[in-house]
């Protein structure tokens, strides 16, 4: 029996046979004549059905070249960037600013040329916030300026207050009982000290190669929910939030649960039932310190030295209608028109600084990818066969609420965080591709448990090597607007991107400013999601999906 000719057998398999051809490999010395010609017959009878799927998720080298022109050398990126951080920051769900960045926003797409640009409402979401006034230092036994930021909800002092600081030290109930009487007029420390540590390491890293081997080789994840943002409430936290209330202090002080050197972490306030959000809600004004002044403040109280604080915080409730809104624009398709693939990232932000790499970063790079795809059409003149749709989400900080809003409103109907039924435009959309962790460029793609995208997202990693974008992993990542579409049974992604200083510097901090952008990284993010978005709606068929659970 004459040897079968290996180039030839990888020429009739394409990448998805491989273990087939491979196993048959293995197989040639036990072949007859007649086996011969059986294999011959199936192997050009793999090539027949796989011929279609396979050269349709080869990466076009004409338009990539286009697309890496716009998104490269001749980006608007930053430009974005800066409108959305510097003249549009923060960002806060529900406050004027957020309504100001979307209108700019609106605008602006609309300016290049996009269609159907307009807003959808979603909610009630509840009162918004802004903030027109703050200062607080230390007044007692000596004086220095706090690097401090009320959370988000915090209402008004009576103008400028000063109090003596005391220590909430109770763990029990029963321990409550010391307090009372002694909180008014008082500012209550709520942390213990918050011990610094030396930073021996750099705040700011990239993957290394061994990190992204082993994501690559990561096991098929657990499934992950939606973001839960239901906390349990204890008897003690209850009592607790009870007495202080009754006392009405003059506020509360936390310390940043992470960060130094100035770096302070906040979200939040809290109330006494429900949200601080709900129109009606009681709540006390809440500061978050910088950790080491904290723990300067809580060693002269804890030593017997009176310490007190003078503060002065105006805010206003904002947004009376309640409801709040996403942004969406479109790039209209040909002959599949009435099929989707959709990109997109979070608008809004926390409100200590501009929100830039949460997530101003996201919203740029998308908004950037909208542009070069806009761009590749006028150049070339060939339309996307899908329609392209673009979604800035609001409320994801408050529990990915704008892009469930939406999802539920357009794909399914979901309840307690089960699918209870589909609706007709669920099975006409392709994907969803999502940007939301910071700064860093990309260096692949989650597969969020779709093994089946694999071999067609290597295609389209392959010509974006030289950019280190070129690892995928079954794993997922979690806590953003992918999740909603994912929960819907639709193939939504996040991308991997080095983590630069986003958790130990920028992520919900007053930090988070544009100074913290890397324009290469956003550069190369926009770049190679357009040409995700631009293969995904030149296919012949919408992306593999995964089994969907349904109640």
């Amino acid at each position: 029996m004459q040897p079968v000719n290996f180039s030839l057998q990888k020429a009739l398999f394409p990448t998805e046979c491989t273990y087939l051809r491979e196993k048959i490999q293995s197989s040639f010395k036990y072949l007859t004549n007649q086996s011969m010609k059986k294999l011959v017959l199936l192997c050009v009878l793999c090539a027949f059905f796989s011929k279609s799927s396979f050269s349709q998720d080869t990466a076009d080298d004409k338009t990539i070249k286009i697309i890496r022109k716009h998104g490269l050398d001749q980006s608007k990126v930053m430009d974005i960037a800066f409108q959305l951080t510097d003249v549009y920051g923060p960002r806060l769900t529900g406050s004027p600013m957020l309504d100001k960045a979307t209108k700019w926003a609106q605008e602006q797409l609309s300016s290049w040329g996009l269609k159907n640009v307009h807003t959808e409402s979603w909610g009630p979401f509840g009162r918004g916030w802004e903030l027109q006034h703050f200062e607080a230092h230390v007044v007692e036994p000596t004086y220095f300026p706090l690097i401090a930021y009320p959370k988000a909800w915090s209402p008004s002092t009576n103008g400028a207050v000063t109090g003596e600081v005391i220590y909430f030290k109770a763990n029990s109930v029963e321990e409550l009982a010391q307090y009372k009487g002694k909180l008014k007029g008082k500012f209550v420390l709520m942390d213990t000290i918050r011990k610094a540590k030396v930073a021996f390491e750099a705040p700011a890293k990239r993957f290394s190669d061994s990190s992204l081997l082993e994501m690559a080789n990561a096991p098929k994840p657990t499934p992950r929910s939606l973001r839960n943002f239901g906390f349990g409430d204890s008897e003690f936290s209850k009592a607790m939030r009870k007495m202080l209330y009754e006392e009405k202090p003059l506020g509360t002080i936390d310390r940043s649960f992470a960060g130094d050197l100035g770096t302070v972490f906040i979200s939040g306030a809290s109330a006494k039932e429900g949200a601080a959000r709900d129109e009606g809600a009681e709540v006390l004004p809440q500061l978050t310190v910088d950790a080491e002044q904290y723990n300067r403040i809580f060693r002269l109280a804890q030593s017997g030295v009176s310490v007190k604080l003078g503060v002065d915080l105006k805010a206003t409730y904002t947004n009376p209608d309640k409801m709040e809104h996403n942004l969406i624009a479109e790039i209209e398709g040909t002959d599949l028109k009435d099929e989707v693939v959709m990109f997109g990232a979070h608008l809004d932000s926390w409100q200590s600084a501009t929100g830039a790499t949460d997530n101003a970063a996201g919203s740029a790079v998308m908004m950037e990818a909208a542009r070069i795809l806009n761009e590749l059409i006028k150049e070339t003149g060939v339309k996307p066969r899908r329609t392209l749709r673009l979604a800035l989400w609001t409320g994801e900080e408050q529990g990915l609420l704008g892009s469930m809003a939406y999802v539920n409103q357009h794909f399914a109907e979901i309840k307690a965080r089960t699918v209870q039924s589909l609706k007709p435009e669920q099975g006409k959309i392709s994907a969803y591709y999502n940007l939301d962790n910071g700064t860093g460029k990309i260096r692949g793609i989650y597969l969020q448990d779709n093994e089946a995208t694999r071999p067609i997202f290597r295609t389209w990693l392959e010509p974006f090597k030289d950019l280190q974008a070129n690892t995928i992993t079954i794993s997922n990542t979690g806590g953003t607007d992918h999740l909603a579409f994912d929960a819907a049974g639709i193939p939504g992604f996040q991308f991997i991107q080095d983590p630069i200083e986003y958790s130990t510097r920028t992520h919900h901090t007053n930090m988070d400013t544009f100074d913290h952008l890397i324009e290469a990284d956003l550069k190369q993010a926009a770049t190679i999601i357009a040409s995700f978005v631009w293969h995904t709606a030149q296919r012949d068929g919408l992306l593999p999906r995964k089994p969907l659970k349904m109640n």
